[in-house]
């Protein structure tokens, strides 16, 4: 099963990686052309440019749950075919065109008119105005990411079906289409009674975090990151980011609303745009700098260059772009209540952003990137202030991790009882992949060892007959940030961001 997770963790990382265009787009955008949020007319070349460009952008954001179809049947398929992707495209759009309603209101006697294939079948169930509410809602990351499991999991199954000769036609992979269609139908079925359910325990769930105002956006953030090493989060990110329950904080941040509401099932509760994005920018931009270099100061002085390379790197990422997972699986398993206090950090920095009155939007994640370029939008507030609270993120989790690290005498990166050899993590620096590729191969018991590899944003993921022949060892000397072994048949590698280089040079020796 965390197995199972953690694939569909690093498939959803593929549409996810589309995001940082749009907030560039929309950035530049909303900045050259604040008439595109605030109603007025567009006038003059440089407005027209800035309008075009938000409608640019906008056209991916706002349509995040069909990039999650497509990018998750991809991500899935055993093979990363393009069949795999119109699959789920397939998937995605007999769903929730069986199940979608519209809810209007009868000019005359002012009730609820709910219309759509679910009021017709089923006029006292799916013609509620509670229940049409959930279905006018079944265009969303969730239902995509669901659409996306269901195309690879028929790719992967019936990509090789061979048929009689008067069907022939419809063998292999054309025949993954029609599969597809037929387990969309059934899926649809059975949503069309448990949706509703699913969606108002969403709902209650969204509202009784929001009705805690600051307090429930820490619990959140919290939550966000004790979630990382099983990919969950991502399902709680689609509740609050994104719009599966109507309260898309990512989303309207980016649309240039000022104010946030919920008015799905009889509720309607306001709450401050970005305030379950904000607490993230001092935590990774200075936060993780900071407990990087306390890593680094409580190394063992002759593994000080190593732990350097390995955390300093990864905080020079996080800073910039916001991308934490080489920093957190370089010590989230070698320290793991370490890691817990890690996610209590950002819980706490999430609740002091939310009453100082920070506000700040991501549209990939919180680094300086977005910084930049959200905080033009109409909902960011007193961004100025990254500055007093950066300088603040910093110290904590330089002291949090210091102290943490010595008393408990922890072993984080540089602290290890083994040597780690510094040669292959220079390689990494200079690109040298090739040579990177054959060291861990060689580390993980070498091609007979390896039945399957596959990468996500920083790991390589290798499907192995006996982990136990793994060299954690050799692996880190290889270049590698850290090795995790989920099961007996599954070793992780942590790579970085240029995880991608390794792996094309893996499938060449494999």
């Amino acid at each position: 099963m965390m197995k199972q997770l953690q694939k569909l963790g690093k498939a959803l990382m593929l549409p996810v990686a589309v995001l940082p265009i749009c907030g560039i787009l929309m950035g530049i955008g909303y900045a050259l052309c604040p008439s595109t949020m605030q109603g007025g007319e567009v006038v003059g070349v440089a407005q027209t440019i800035g309008f075009f460009l938000v409608k640019a952008g906008g056209a991916l954001i706002d349509n995040m749950h069909i990039l999650f179809a497509v990018g998750v049947a991809v991500g899935l398929a055993d093979d990363h075919d393009g069949t795999a992707s119109l699959a789920g495209m397939v998937s995605y759009l007999m769903i929730t065109k069986l199940l979608i309603c519209t809810v209007g209101t009868d000019p005359e006697t002012g009730e609820a008119l709910v219309s759509g294939v679910p009021a017709t079948l089923l006029p006292g169930w799916a013609g509620t105005e509670v229940n049409g509410m959930a279905f006018s809602k079944i265009e969303n990351a969730f239902i995509g990411i669901i659409a996306g499991v269901i195309g690879a999991i028929c790719y992967n199954k019936f990509k090789n079906t061979k048929l009689p000769d008067a069907l022939a036609f419809f063998s292999g992979k054309r025949c993954v289409a029609i599969v597809t269609a037929v387990v969309s139908i059934i899926t649809a079925a059975i949503l069309l009674f448990l949706w509703p359910l699913i969606f108002g325990a969403l709902v209650a769930l969204g509202n009784a975090i929001v009705s805690l105002g600051g307090i429930g956006a820490g619990i959140y953030a919290f939550l966000n990151r004790l979630l990382i090493p099983t990919g969950l989060h991502h399902a709680l990110n689609n509740v609050f980011w994104f719009d599966t329950i109507g309260l898309g904080d990512l989303k309207n941040f980016w649309a240039g609303k000022v104010t946030g509401d919920i008015g799905t099932m009889g509720t309607v509760i306001n709450w401050d745009l970005g305030m379950y994005m904000s607490g993230f920018f001092p935590c990774m931009m200075f936060g993780i700098p900071g407990a990087a270099a306390a890593m680094i100061v409580t190394a063992k002085p002759e593994k000080r260059k190593v732990a350097f390379g390995l955390v300093g790197s990864a905080a020079l990422c996080a800073f910039v772009c916001g991308v934490t997972e080489p920093f957190e699986f370089g010590f989230m398993f070698l320290a793991f209540p370490l890691y817990v206090v890690y996610a209590l950090l950002y819980a706490i920095f999430t609740i002091i952003t939310y009453y100082v009155g920070f506000r700040a939007g991501f549209s990939f994640s919180a680094g300086l990137t977005d910084l930049v370029f959200s905080y033009t939008l109409p909902a960011a507030r007193n961004t100025w202030m990254i500055i007093p609270l950066g300088i603040a993120a910093a110290v904590v989790f330089f002291v949090v991790f210091y102290f943490a690290i010595k008393i408990f005498d922890l072993k984080t990166p540089g602290r290890e009882d083994d040597e780690v050899d510094t040669t292959a993590t220079a390689q990494l620096a200079n690109n040298e992949f090739t040579s990177i590729a054959a060291n861990v191969l060689a580390a993980i018991g070498g091609k007979d060892n390896v039945t399957g590899v596959d990468y996500c944003a920083t790991r390589l993921r290798f499907d192995v007959k006996d982990s136990g022949q793994v060299d954690d060892k050799a692996v880190k000397s290889a270049g590698a940030a850290g090795v995790i072994k989920p099961g007996k048949t599954a070793v992780q590698v942590v790579i970085g961001p240029k995880v991608q280089f390794v792996y094309d040079e893996l499938k060449k020796m494999l």
